[in-house]
This record gives structure tokens, C-alpha cells and sequence, in this order.
């Protein structure tokens, strides 16, 4: 009954995506390939991809591969470096090995064409159960050099009606006057990551109505909130240090922005240790203190995805996260 179940949710989300995808205005991308098909045709020569279409397509490719169990499909370096949930791995393991259906239409691309990387988040199969993906991909002349996963079951039904179809804003276009530049929206990503850290919401530029969900969960500005803190928004929630028991958030990497979109992409290590039970609240009518005494250590890794608008605001923020072992290696040596 639960394969059923999630059959169903992905053959209805596939069906909206097949119908409401809107029609690409630029030049055509060469065609995906399908499960059971030959490996796409790749134009020639010492660049795989250069331009945006080219980089979506090859996340396109990705998946369809992905989904057949066959790497092979792809054009990997000999040397290519495969992450998946911050353990390096052979390629053609782990998610390879369980992904069942693409995803529908819940897909966010993030393209950048300067450090010929791209960003992704959606929502597919593995085995029987609805998985948050996110993925990065980085391309160096005619190979794909590394693939990274962040991979999440998603368990929670309220969750998955979030993730039917992205918000707006992650696929509207900017105007090419109201655009910023690639490294002003990098920069707003890493602030993100500081105001995170330092507890302070005036680091980051938070529009009034920044909305984040982690995992299909909307955890701030959500009026339905059980907690006040889930109620308020993105930045005055920062403020009050109720994420003080994040000890610290490592290896922080902010190195894919597409201007003609305003996203940003980051992917980062958290740690927490729980060394302080109880921590102070500020600026909470009523409360003063948090108490965390229930949890143990952990680590999570994550991918953040950012909409930054023409004023140069977050307004939408959309994560992927899991829970590892405190302390856990990133898989990438450091």
C-alpha cells in the first residue's frame, strides 16, 4: 500500500510537470535521454557545456540515468568524485543502486555557466519512498568531474504537499536591468550562512516575506506554526538565538549563482554537540530560554537554494538536510 502510495503522488506530479511546463523560449538543448535508450549525443569538441540550457539538460540526462542504474550513459572523467550524503563512493552506488521514478514537477536548476557548475533540487524515488535530492554537478571540458547528493527520505504526508510544485520565485526570470551580479548573489549566500551562525538576522539581506522550508517543512513566517519562533520571520527569527546550539556550520560552499533567475546555491556541514542543555532566548515576549536536553549530538549536511529578488532580498529559501553521526568526515577531506 505505501508503494502504491508513492507511486501515485510521483505519477500525479509527473502528469503536472508533462502539462504546465512552460515552453522554452531559448535555443533548444539537445533531447533527454530515456531509461532503456542510448546515451545521449554530447556536440563535440573540448567544451561538454558552456550555457545554461546545455547545464539543465545535462541535469536532465543525469536523472533519466540515474533512474536506469547506468552511469555509463554519462560522460564521467576517469578521475570523477562522487559524494552522496558526505561519504565518497564509487559511481553507480548508493542512490544509483534505489532511485525508481524522477522526479515531477518539483524540480529547482540552478545554473551557472562561469564555474560550469549546476544546482538541483527535487523530489523522486528511491525504492518505495518519496527522497528529497539535491545535487551538484560540475563539468570541466568534456566530462562530468563531480557529483554530489544530498539525499532525504521524506516521511511526512503535510511535507510532500509542499513538494508538488516549486514556489514561483524559484523559476521566474529577472529582468536583465533588475539582475544582480553573480558575485553580489554569492555573497549574499555566504551571509546567510553568518547570520546563522552569529545569531543575528541583520546579516543577511531577509525580505519581510522570506519563507524557508527544510525538507518540505516550512520553518519560518508559517502562521500555523505550533511554535512562536515558526511563526516569525526569517531574519527577526535568527535574532533571538534559538539556533544557538549550532556550534558551528563547516565546510561552506557557496559557488553556484544564476543571475537571470536570482538563485543561489550553498551546501554546508553543520555540527552540533549539545554541550549547553539550555540556551538563552532574546527578544521573545515571554520566553527567555530554550531547553535542548533531549537531543544527542549530530551533524547535518544541507543544501540551501536562495531567491534573491531585483532589491537583492531573500525571499524564498528552499533546503535539503540529513542527520549523520556527530563529528561525521565531509567526504571531501576535510
Amino acid at each position: 500500500m505505501k508503494a502504491l502510495k508513492v507511486l501515485l503522488f510521483l505519477f500525479f506530479c509527473q502528469a503536472l510537470a508533462s502539462c504546465n511546463t512552460p515552453a522554452r523560449t531559448d535555443t533548444p538543448a539537445p533531447a533527454m535521454s530515456r531509461p532503456g535508450t542510448p546515451a545521449p549525443v554530447m556536440a563535440a569538441g573540448p567544451d561538454l557545456c558552456t550555457t545554461r540550457d546545455c547545464l539543465n539538460v545535462l541535469v536532465d540526462d543525469y536523472l533519466e540515468a540515474l533512474v536506469a542504474g547506468e552511469p555509463e550513459r554519462l560522460p564521467f572523467a576517469r578521475d570523477a568524485v562522487f559524494v552522496e550524503n558526505v561519504t565518497r563512493k564509487p559511481i553507480g552506488s548508493g542512490l544509483w543502486e534505489t532511485a525508481s521514478a524522477l522526479p515531477g514537477e518539483f524540480r529547482i536548476y540552478v545554473t551557472d555557466t562561469v564555474s560550469r557548475k549546476v544546482g538541483f533540487v527535487g523530489l523522486m524515488a528511491a525504492g518505495d519512498e518519496p527522497t528529497l535530492l539535491g545535487l551538484r554537478l560540475q563539468v570541466s571540458g568534456d566530462s562530468i568531474i563531480v557529483a554530489e547528493h544530498i539525499v532525504a527520505p521524506i516521511t511526512d504526508d503535510s511535507a510532500l504537499g509542499k513538494l508538488i510544485r516549486p514556489r514561483p520565485g524559484f523559476h521566474t526570470e529577472l529582468a536583465v536591468a533588475a539582475q544582480r551580479s553573480r558575485d553580489e548573489l554569492l555573497s549574499i549566500g555566504y551571509a546567510y550562512y553568518d547570520a546563522l551562525d552569529e545569531n543575528d538576522g541583520t546579516l543577511a539581506p531577509f525580505a519581510d516575506d522570506c519563507v524557508r522550508l527544510e525538507n518540505g517543512r516550512q520553518t519560518s513566517t508559517n502562521p500555523n506554526s505550533a511554535t512562536v519562533f515558526g511563526k516569525m520571520m526569517c531574519g527577526p527569527q535568527l535574532s533571538t538565538n534559538y539556533f544557538q546550539y549550532i556550534d558551528t556550520i563547516n565546510n561552506r560552499r557557496v559557488t553556484v549563482a544564476d543571475p537571470v533567475t536570482g538563485l543561489v546555491m550553498g551546501l554546508s556541514h553543520f555540527r552540533h554537540s549539545f554541550a549547553n542543555r539550555e540556551t538563552p532566548v532574546y527578544n521573545v515576549e515571554g520566553v527567555d530560554s530554550r531547553d535542548v536536553s533531549m537531543f544527542d549530538p549530530f551533524d547535518m549536511p544541507a543544501m540551501h537554494i536562495f531567491k534573491v529578488g531585483p532589491e537583492g532580498q531573500i525571499h524564498e529559501i528552499e533546503a535539503v538536510g540529513i542527520i549523520v553521526p556527530y563529528l561525521s568526515a565531509t567526504g571531501w577531506g576535510w
